[in-house]
């Protein structure tokens, strides 16, 4: 099949987004509005078009240039949106790659939005009490998928360069996930399938009365002032309040209901808030605040119970609470994270992460030491 990508204007981009987000998930950093969030980046809407002129697929392409050079590291999040299951692969990435390279390209980065493994929770937690640490990598899974395997034999073939062991740029997006399946699931059944603290800590926030509700651009503010101390008490850099009403002003407008904020609120406090992205049947817990005072009333679990029940009785097919590290060491520090998620009854995704393709290896090292720098 003969196929060619050229840039597509944005409805052209969101309408077939739209489509595919009906009956498949499409991450929201593959919508066109992720490129105004990321206003630091260049950003182009490419689209793969048949022998016969049809759109098949489409990527948002994030720019970001080398510092005094006209040459940029061209930046797939999460996409592109095409067929990865294809037994044509390779005829679906070459004209990717040739127009990225004629438009300045020095190097490409993508995260073919593929599932590798998935683990149940009952099996990270047998993995756990085993007591044997290390690495969820290390546990047999529940589910693998060949079409995974077959991506990354193309891709190596290719000269394309597999993940690192580590985290990469702070550009990258996770290569393990927590998510929580919903479809056909209501409200009751979601709270069944929580661990019996999840569910314990859900009826002590009812208890002392927090309330949660969706809050407007004007609470923004509140939340933002939540996040910075989250931030300082978490030991991560925060964004700044800008950043966040940019991300709900181009949400907003490409989809009124592509961004939710959610606020918990008890005797009048704010005790936690947190942002939910919704593109099609996948809905994403994104970013999240909750105060040091109050934490005894729960608000953290209150608020992620409501944003799981609405996004299951809406029609949501998953709720992803995004990112987790891999370690099942409980004396690591990143295992709260795994722990705290865990409690929803969900499971563990592994995807291909994210793989380069230098075009220019001199720059394309001298980004990556550049990047570093940065931290």
């Amino acid at each position: 099949m003969a196929m060619t990508v050229r840039e597509i204007d944005r409805d052209e981009h969101l309408s077939f987004v739209t489509e595919r987000a009906a009956t498949a998930s499409v991450s929201f950093l593959q919508c066109p509005s992720w490129a105004q969030v990321k206003s630091e980046w260049g950003a182009q809407s490419l689209g793969w078009h048949d022998g016969g002129g049809s759109l098949v697929g489409v990527g948002l392409v994030l720019l970001r240039q080398v510092p005094k050079v006209k040459r940029f590291l061209a930046y797939l999040p999460e996409g592109p949106v095409i067929d990865w299951s294809a037994a044509d692969l390779e005829e679906w990435l070459r004209p990717m790659v040739g127009h990225l390279r004629e438009a300045g390209a020095f190097g490409v980065r993508m995260g073919p939005p593929v599932v590798s493994r998935r683990w149940t929770a009952a099996t990270i937690k047998a993995a756990i009490a085993g007591g044997a640490g290390g690495r969820l990598g290390d546990v047999p899974p529940d589910e693998t998928d060949p079409v995974a395997d077959s991506v990354s034999a193309t891709l190596t073939r290719l000269g394309w360069r597999a993940p690192a062991g580590d985290e990469g740029f702070s550009t990258g997006q996770p290569r393990y996930v927590f998510q929580v399946p919903v479809h056909g699931r209501t409200g009751d059944e979601v709270l069944a399938g929580f661990n019996q603290l999840w569910r314990r800590n859900v009826k002590k926030a009812a208890k002392a009365g927090v309330e949660v509700t969706q809050g407007t651009e004007a609470d923004l503010p509140a939340f933002h002032q939540l996040y910075l101390e989250t931030a300082a008490r978490d030991h991560f850099t925060g964004r700044p309040l800008a950043y966040f009403q940019r991300m709900w002003s181009a949400m907003r407008a490409e989809d009124p209901d592509r961004i939710r904020l959610y606020l918990a609120h008890h005797e009048g406090d704010l005790v936690a808030a947190t942002t939910m992205v919704r593109v099609g049947r996948h809905a994403w817990y994104s970013y999240g605040a909750s105060s040091t005072a109050k934490r005894d009333v729960r608000g953290s679990n209150a608020v992620q119970w409501q944003m799981l029940r609405e996004a299951a009785e809406s029609g949501a097919a998953v709720y992803d609470l995004r990112g987790i590290t891999d370690t099942l060491a409980e004396d690591d520090p990143h295992f709260g994270l795994i722990q705290f998620k865990l409690g929803t009854g969900g499971e563990a995704v592994e995807y291909l992460g994210e793989w380069d393709l230098p075009l220019n290896r001199l720059l394309f090292k001298a980004f990556e030491v550049y990047m570093d720098r940065r931290g």
